[in-house]
């Protein structure tokens, strides 16, 4: 039972006893975070930072006023005896004095050794001494007849006030300035990440600072340009669409081929918007130190937050948003992850990110992280994909509007020969044909410009080097088994041009493209592509009866365009359609694909009775056509180019009746093939079509543009080719 002073006490709270005079002791622990120097005796009143800094800076003035006052000080006098200044008055060694009462100041002409009484001889520049009241030796006319002049102020005077305080307070208050400034530098880098990593490197668009680009500059793409066209008309009149009950998109994102216009629109938007627009790549979110790229996000979208509404761009935001989890990540806490879960909380998270739109371009959209693609994050997933005929047509336009171009000059014909080319090829087309015509002198871009750089770029430079007679027939009757069978092979592309002349990599080019954007292929198509890069070998073996190495790049394209027939378009009845081939860069390099070997190994023997087959028949044509093949191989010997119209008059082949003059495959006069639409149905999807998304792509039957050529030690005449898409057309068949 509790007694005494303690009795009303609560249970389980023991006081501690009291000190004599009533007081209650100081407790032996202490709470953390509490205030100190009123907290109770015996603790010490910590004094404020100002305080410390104040009396600092009061120390440092008083240093800097004291060394500034020796080093204002003038230099010392020495005293020298009036007799002594006498005799030096009389040797005329005084140069100026001054007198204050009977004290004289001065200096001498030049300095003279002086013995003081009891002392040691020393030299004398500046000098004092007292005049003694009794001296009666006329000193003044002594000066004066001597030119000595006589000063009335004092020689050692102090310098003005305003020099004192600069020179005294001066260097510790821009020292103490610099110091402060450097602090909040430091301080304001911190608070953005170490040494200012974490501040965002965003670029806001300012009209007046370039060129402007508008939606006027963006062709061909018009129904990506209506999309986004929308995002600016509503941050330009939001009332129109909230009355509505309408929202903005959080997200646009632009995904395509490279060079389809993606960065161009976003500046047309930069131009159009009447908002604010922050540009930023997604590569420079990303740095060594882990932390930095997230810390970058938060301060780009705080910027945007603080002038909503306003534009986020980012570009090539593959570079931040790869899917997590897979094999290319390093762990959930690597850099890169921590950016990409950054962007997510600030497009849709617990907050939000009302009035600012993030419009973001990428080459892959297929890597992505889903949780990026959703909606409420990118609500809208725009493709960009290449031009069509029209689409190319207006590009040639917007691009040849400050080009002078000759009367002759026909832009339809030019879009009409550029099947797959997108902006930016068009863009350099135009470029490098007024570079032509600027070097041959022309006042205006002419046709033949445009067609050269064409042929420069599709085709590749021509090299000077000197072909054997014998290698150069070789090459002619090579390329003309190529052109010969793209003009006999039903359903192949029209051949446009052959070529001897060794440009780039090849000796020889022959090239073809489809009259009109080609969007589906069927078998009998493909069959015709193979037949056609196999004319080649085919024509060396009929005329010289040997195989040559000139054939590596054809060789390539052949297996390309079969084992996706059998792999992956389901164009062989045994293996079935079915899809047992990965996409071109995303195999297994372990060969983790859950594809059987038996399944493979039959893919193999299909893609070798296909070639076999093709090269049959290609050996089969040529033999029927010998003549033919002849006529156009000594034609090309003598002109070493023939376009069009001149190769198929030397093949003796009318270009309207020519069966690959047909781009759908159908022989004329016969019905069109089992499955295939009419032609007035879209060019889409057509039986037995090997496309994926459109087109095919660089999985596609594509032939490389002419990258065969003399390479290597050993004679070797063919380089590895590197496959193009099959939506630039059939292509040059190099040899």
């Amino acid at each position: 039972m509790a007694t005494g002073s303690d009795a009303g006490a609560p249970l389980g709270r023991v006081s501690p006893p009291r000190r004599n005079g009533g007081e209650r002791p100081a407790p032996p622990w202490r709470v953390e975070g509490t205030r100190t120097g009123s907290g109770g005796p015996g603790v010490p009143r910590q004094r404020p930072p100002w305080l410390r800094f104040g009396w600092m800076l009061l120390v440092l003035l008083a240093v800097n006023w004291i060394i500034s006052s020796f080093l204002l000080a003038p230099p010392a006098r020495t005293p020298v005896s009036y007799t002594f200044f006498l005799s030096q008055v009389k040797g005329a060694n005084v140069a100026e004095i001054t007198s204050t009462g009977d004290t004289i100041e001065g200096k001498f002409v030049k300095k003279t050794s002086y013995t003081p009484t009891g002392g040691q001889a020393e030299q004398v520049d500046r000098f004092t001494t007292q005049r003694p009241s009794f001296a009666d030796d006329n000193l003044f006319a002594m000066l004066q007849a001597g030119g000595v002049p006589v000063n009335a102020n004092p020689p050692d005077a102090p310098a003005p006030v305003w020099q004192q305080l600069l020179v005294g307070f001066g260097p510790t208050l821009l020292l103490v300035g610099l110091l402060i400034w450097g602090m909040r530098r430091v301080a304001a880098n911190a608070a953005g990440g170490i040494g200012g990593f974490g501040r965002s490197r965003a670029r806001l668009y300012r009209p007046d600072a370039g060129p402007r680009t508008t939606f006027a500059d963006v062709a061909g793409i018009e129904e990506v340009e209506q999309e986004v066209t929308e995002i600016v008309d509503f941050l330009r009149e939001p009332e129109k669409y909230r009355r509505l009950g309408a929202q903005i998109p959080h997200g646009v994102l632009l995904s395509g081929p490279p060079g389809t216009g993606k960065t161009l629109l976003a500046r047309a938007v930069a131009g159009e918007a009447e908002v604010p627009f922050f540009s930023m790549s997604a590569s420079e979110f990303i740095e060594m130190i882990v932390g930095v790229g997230a810390s970058r996000v938060r301060d780009l979208f705080e910027q945007a937050k603080k002038v909503a509404p306003s534009i986020v761009f980012i570009d090539e935001l593959d570079a931040i948003g790869r899917a997590r989890g897979g094999a290319q990540s390093l762990g959930g806490n690597d850099e890169r992850e921590q950016t990409l879960n950054q962007i997510l909380t600030e497009m849709d998270g617990f907050t939000g990110n009302e009035g600012v739109v993030v419009l973001a371009a990428t080459n892959r959209a297929e890597i992505l992280d889903p949780a990026l693609l959703r909606p409420g994050r990118f609500d809208r997933r725009v493709t960009v994909s290449p031009p069509d005929l029209a689409g190319r047509r207006k590009i040639l336009e917007v691009h040849t509007r400050g080009v002078p171009i000759a009367p002759g000059v026909s832009l339809q014909d030019l879009a009409t020969a550029t099947p797959g080319m997108v902006g930016a090829d068009l863009k350099n087309l135009v470029n490098e044909a007024a570079l032509l015509a600027a070097r041959r002198g022309h006042d205006r871009v002419q046709t033949s410009d445009f067609t050269d750089a064409l042929e420069k770029i599709v085709l590749g430079t021509v090299r000077g080097i000197m072909l054997t007679p014998e290698e150069k027939e070789r090459t002619a009757f090579h390329e003309s088994g190529h052109a010969l069978l793209g003009m006999l092979t039903p359903g192949a592309d029209p051949v446009r041009k052959i070529s001897i002349i060794p440009r780039g990599q090849a000796l020889g080019v022959t090239f073809q493209s489809p009259e009109t954007d080609r969007y589906g292929y069927s078998a009998k198509y493909l069959r015709g592509r193979i037949i056609g890069a196999l004319g080649g070998r085919a024509a060396e073996e009929v005329v010289f009866g040997e195989k040559t190495t000139g054939a590596e790049n054809d060789l390539d394209q052949v297996s390309n365009i079969a084992r996706q027939m059998v792999g992956r378009w389901g164009m062989s009845d045994a293996i079935g359609p079915v899809s047992v081939l990965p996409p071109p860069g995303q195999e297994s390099p372990f060969g983790l694909d859950g594809v059987a070997p038996a399944t493979k190994e039959l893919v193999d023997q299909e893609v070798r009775a296909i070639v076999d087959s093709c090269y049959a028949e290609a050996l089969q044509l040529l033999r029927d056509h010998r003549d033919q093949l002849g006529r156009l191989a000594n034609r090309l010997l003598e002109t070493e180019t023939l376009d069009e119209d001149d190769a198929y008059a030397a093949a003796g082949i009318s270009r309207e009746s020519a069966p690959g003059a047909v781009a759908r495959g159908d022989v004329p006069g016969l019905p069109a093939a089992a499955g295939v639409p009419p032609r007035a149905a879209a060019a889409g999807v057509a039986s037995a079509t090997a496309t994926t998304g459109g087109t095919p792509g660089v999985t596609g039957p594509a032939t490389a543009s002419g990258t065969s050529g003399a390479t290597g030690s050993a004679g070797v005449r063919s380089a590895p080719a590197t496959t193009a898409d099959t939506s630039r057309g059939t292509g040059p068949v190099g040899r």
